[in-house]
């Protein structure tokens, strides 16, 4: 999935990002304002992981809702 798609729809998909870290406040995700390596670095702190296990669970919650972020195509 290309990240600027969430860049774009950031206020869409911080709504689905709080649900799933939900120790992430509306603060910490307007601040992060679609940038990927401050989701993941914010998600690292809150929990306490490690980077990789950030990453990896970003890249899995992408993938879950990548269709909600795909650039829908003209008929």
């Amino acid at each position: 999935m290309n990240w600027h798609i969430v860049e774009g729809s950031w206020k869409q998909f911080k709504g689905k990002a709080r649900k799933h870290w939900g120790r992430l406040t509306g603060n910490r995700l307007d601040v992060i304002a679609g940038k990927r390596t401050e989701l993941a670095g914010k998600a690292q702190r809150a929990y306490g992981e490690t980077k990789d296990k950030a990453e990896h669970q970003l890249t899995r919650f992408l993938r879950q809702h990548h269709k909600d972020y795909r650039p829908k195509r003209s008929t």
